[in-house]
């Protein structure tokens, strides 16, 4: 945001300097970016007016010229400004004059004829870039005057850095306000006189959607002069807050723009049939904007049409059909609440970014477009002429930003600024910045004023009154902190020391965003819908993510593409669910992702060159359950999840409960992702994990366990997993553990069925187990084997 500091005087002038009031706009969080003259130092130039003007007689390009500076003399100057002519009031260089760059005047003759002196442009004055010919000046500049003092050229541009909730500070009025606070010293009131309606024309206003377009206000202007030139104290204005002079209609309402912070539009009365309407645009729906582009509309985009045609994007740019044009004499002037959330990224989209998208995206006054309204109405009237007709309201009061009553207390203030500032200065920070307030017993009762809607909570006036009052006038403190070591649950997850096994497993961690990108997704997740941003980055990130996959994968992708063989990646983060049943729409998981790929071990020369495998990543996903105490409890099952392949591929479960799942990434969709190897996955939702389990302490038997293998044979389709559960629950106590400790196929060996050589542990905490005991148990476990799965004993 650009502004003239001598503008901002205007409203209020506190006896500082320029150094001193950047410094406090900085501190009051307004960030300084630059300060700069809006001239270049030069002396000795004045307003004078061309009283001849002729043809030189020895150069084509040149003019012989004599100008009256207010002097007894008139000076005789040659000129080669292709805009020099007879009557012109300039700015006239007179002889010992100095000009940016330290360039002196002289006396002197161009081809032959004499020269005291020299007609400036506006470059030649360090004033800005136009150096297409001298400047023009108005007819009644008084001549001799110092052209500092005429064009006001002791002054500064300021240039600061607006955040995103101080939208009222895109107007010199809102930051008149801050430095009226900052100094306690009062401002010019904000008072703009009415326009009184000298006839009677209005036009329908007809809001279809109150809740983006609440309040629209519109008014008719007919009889104007379009080409009235715009005064040069508005110009001089405009251009120092970065835009540039375009016609006195568009320059009044981005004087009105830059001075309120409030953006308007003016229309062709005469393009308008009917009636306007503000609406959502219809899909397809086409406008050729002012800058002569046509966009293609969406139906989520807010437009202000008649009952026709479209007339203009809502709060961004108005259309080329609709605009003031040199043969316009009748105007609408339009006045409107937008709400942000409905202007949000709508430029963007289309590719623009304009003053009033970039305020009405950040939010306005909800109050003060009566203000805006009368302010332009009464430039546009003193400036075009014509006559103005009644001011048509139409307003939705119930969609309306409210203002916030805020509760503020003493002992909040206290504990979050660390410093007791006095209750009456407290209370006057809190009414300079124009909030109503009531204080008792320690509770200052609050309502923040119509252009502060982002103060909504306690700790935002906490952060007012420490910006007002001034961060270095809080004084410095070493701070005492008593620590105090909260009990902390031996069951609570340490996710920390989850990440340092897989660490130590040579896995790294990655971080990844939460936006994805659709297509990959779709990939992964065919038969799950995502969520939509309604104003990504890019298309690349325009969904929120359903696992971590999507991120980690392109990782993976990235790092191949780049000779990298051997990935090792893992990453913890939220994956955003759609759910109807929330609040918000979405259902957020903490997850535990992971990616392994390439070769099993490091390239060496006594370690064998084999490629990562199921049973690999298996090996690592047990590591973590061993780590929680429940490796017992852990149960893999067959996916069907399309992502994995279907062979080689299981859904984790604790307890029962499906808690991840793991495999080997689908060969079709690592040919989609254009991935180079077989690429193995995991994901585990953390938040069903729950606690780890305590260890406790047990004896240890002082008894003899015995060994007894068993060989037996069963069809290929019966997992493992299952034949170990049921010798474990068979076995009881005694059998202490159960190993699969080889799997056969081949000959002698149907080609449907496997055989599985497990070993059975026993031991008993009080007893040697006696030959019959053991043989009991072992028979136990064979015939629950034979009655479940139909399994053969071999000899």
């Amino acid at each position: 945001m650009k502004f003239s500091e001598n503008w901002l005087r205007e409203w209020i002038n506190p006896e500082i300097s320029s150094e001193t009031l950047a410094n406090q706009l900085t501190m009051a969080g307004l960030e300084v970016e630059d300060v700069e003259k809006v001239a270049g130092d030069f002396t000795g130039v004045v307003v004078g007016k061309v009283v001849e003007c002729m043809q030189h007689p020895n150069a084509d390009k040149l003019r012989v010229t004599k100008v009256d500076i207010g002097k007894a003399e008139l000076l005789d100057i040659v000129c080669g400004a292709p805009n020099c002519r007879q009557g012109l009031t300039v700015a006239c260089a007179t002889v010992g004059a100095v000009l940016p760059g330290d360039f002196k005047i002289k006396a002197a003759k161009l081809r032959g004829e004499p020269s005291e002196g020299m007609l400036c442009s506006y470059s030649e004055l360090g004033i800005s870039d136009d150096h297409n010919g001298i400047i023009e000046l108005p007819d009644d500049a008084p001549l001799g005057m110092d052209i500092r003092e005429y064009l006001n050229l002791n002054d500064v541009i300021i240039d600061i850095s607006v955040t995103p909730n101080r939208a009222d500070c895109f107007g010199t009025v809102g930051i008149a306000r801050d430095i009226s606070a900052v100094n306690n010293i009062a401002m010019k009131e904000l008072k703009v006189d009415s326009v009184s309606a000298t006839i009677n024309d209005t036009l329908p206003i007809q809001i279809d959607e109150p809740k983006a377009a609440p309040r629209y206000l519109g008014r008719v202007i007919k009889g104007i002069n379009v080409n009235a030139p715009t005064p040069l104290w508005m110009k001089e204005k405009l251009r120092r807050g970065g835009i540039r002079s375009i016609d006195a209609i568009v320059d009044i309402t981005n004087y009105v723009l830059l001075e309120l912070g409030h953006p308007m539009h003016a229309f062709d009365l005469a393009e308008i049939e009917k009636g306007i309407v503000v609406r959502y645009a219809q899909k397809e729906e086409k406008l050729v904007l002012l800058n002569g582009n046509e966009v293609k509309l969406n139906d989520k985009t807010l437009v202000i049409a008649d009952h026709q045609k479209i007339l203009a994007l809502a709060g961004i740019m108005g259309g080329e059909k609709s605009g003031v044009t040199q043969s316009t004499k009748d105007v609408f002037l339009e006045s409107a609440f937008f709400n942000p959330l409905a202007i949000t990224g709508k430029a963007r989209e289309y590719g623009l970014h304009t003053e009033a998208s970039h305020r009405y995206e950040r939010g306005v006054d909800p109050s003060l477009q009566f203000v805006a309204m009368e302010r332009a109405s009464k430039l546009l009237i003193d400036i075009c002429g014509g006559e103005a007709g009644p001011i048509i309201d139409v307003t939705h009061k119930e969609e309306l930003p409210v203002q916030a009553i805020i509760q503020l207390r003493r002992n909040k203030i206290d504990r979050i600024i660390g410093y007791t500032i006095e209750t009456q200065k407290i209370t006057d920070i809190l009414v300079r910045l124009g909030c109503e307030v009531e204080y008792k017993e320690n509770v200052w009762v609050v309502k923040s004023p119509s252009w502060r809607f982002d103060l909504q909570i306690e700790e935002d006036l906490v952060e007012e009154i420490a910006r007002i009052y001034g961060y270095n006038n809080i004084p410095n403190a070493n701070l005492k902190i008593e620590s105090v070591m909260r009990p902390k649950p031996e069951s609570q997850i340490s996710l920390r020391r989850v990440k340092d096994l897989l660490v130590d497993k040579g896995y790294q961690e990655a971080v990844t965003y939460s936006f994805v990108d659709p297509k990959v997704q779709q990939i992964l997740h065919p038969e799950q819908p995502g969520i939509k941003l309604p104003n990504p980055i890019s298309s690349e990130m325009s969904v929120m993510r359903l696992s971590l996959w999507s991120g980690l994968l392109d990782a993976v992708l990235y790092n191949q593409n780049r000779q990298q063989a051997r990935i090792r990646l893992f990453e913890t983060g939220l994956r955003f669910i759609p759910d109807e049943k929330c609040e918000l729409g979405v259902h957020q998981e903490l997850m535990l992702s992971g990616i392994v790929t390439g070769s099993l071990y490091e390239e060496h020369w006594q370690l064998p060159k084999k490629h990562v495998d199921f049973y690999d990543l298996k090996g690592d996903i047990e590591s973590i359950f061993s780590l929680l105490g429940c490796a017992d409890k852990v149960q893999f099952k067959k996916s069907q999840l399309t992502t994995l392949h279907p062979g080689q591929s299981a859904d984790i479960y604790l307890n029962d409960d499906i808690v991840g799942y793991f495999g080997v990434l689908h060969p079709e969709i690592e040919k989609k992702l254009s991935l180079n190897s077989k690429t193995l996955v995991f994901e585990i939702n953390l938040a069903k994990i729950g606690s780890k389990k305590v260890p406790v302490a047990q004896d240890l038997s002082k008894y003899p366990s015995n060994k007894r293998d068993i060989a037996i044979v069963v069809s290929n389709t019966i997992p493992v997993a299952d034949i170990i559960s049921e010798c474990k629950q068979t076995g009881g106590e005694q059998l202490i553990k159960v190993n699969l400790f080889d799997v056969y196929q081949g000959e002698n060996i149907k080609e449907d069925q496997k055989s599985l050589a497990i070993s059975l542990i026993l031991q008993d905490k009080s007893r040697t187990l006696e030959e019959e005991d053991i043989t009991n148990i072992v028979s136990k476990c064979v015939t629950a084997l034979q009655n479940r799965f139909e399994a053969l004993l071999r000899e």
